[in-house]
């Protein structure tokens, strides 16, 4: 049993942790970003949250209807408002869409007010999850591992700016990549620590 798997067991009538920032999980689609954050949420006995989710239930509609409609310039802007209102609310697991932590502003909001841990997959394991899936507008494309591989250029450079970075490496459950995740956050006492160290 690791530590965080007995500091769980052992505290289970109390809370064995206390988050004292947000947890922002960015990086690219298919790394595991919702799962993870949401099996996370869960160890830490905190409540998570998803942005694409909430700006999908605030729109009434979905994500690709989203791009479809209004465009991606669009949507970016709502989920910078969305991301700025989810950071100054309750401390939490949050989610994020891949593309979020590249604009700027996104990424200071979340320095000021929560902590950026990066999910970080090498690209055919981002492409094994995401290849058989039609929800990635981004890779509505001729050539959609073409297309992962261009925006995986593009974004790792920007995800190296989170303040945390967690490795994906398979075959890990996603209880393992939770407590994994933990770990290095109980790095930062300022974000997480564990009551009975």
């Amino acid at each position: 049993m690791s530590e965080i798997q007995q500091s769980v067991a052992e505290g289970s009538q109390t809370r064995p942790f206390v988050l004292k920032k947000t947890v922002v999980m960015v990086g690219m689609m298919g790394a595991g970003k919702t799962a993870v954050g949401r099996t996370l949420a869960q160890l830490l006995n905190v409540s998570f949250l998803d942005s694409d989710q909430e700006i999908e239930t605030a729109a009434n509609m979905t994500v690709p209807e989203i791009f479809a409609r209004d465009g991606e310039p669009f949507f970016r802007a709502r989920e910078t408002e969305v991301i700025r209102r989810l950071l100054d609310e309750q401390k939490c697991v949050l989610s994020t869409g891949g593309g979020a932590f590249l604009t700027p502003e996104n990424q200071q909001n979340i320095s000021r007010s929560g902590v950026a841990v990066w999910l970080d997959a090498d690209l055919e394991l981002l492409w094994s999850r995401v290849r058989h899936r039609d929800t990635r507008p981004l890779l509505h494309t001729p050539d959609p591992k073409a297309t992962l591989a261009e925006l995986f250029a593009k974004r790792v450079p920007e995800y190296s700016k989170a303040d945390l970075r967690v490795a994906c490496a398979p075959p890990v459950s996603l209880d393992k990549m939770a407590e994994r995740v933990a770990s290095v956050l109980l790095t930062r006492p300022d974000v997480l620590e564990r009551l009975d160290a």
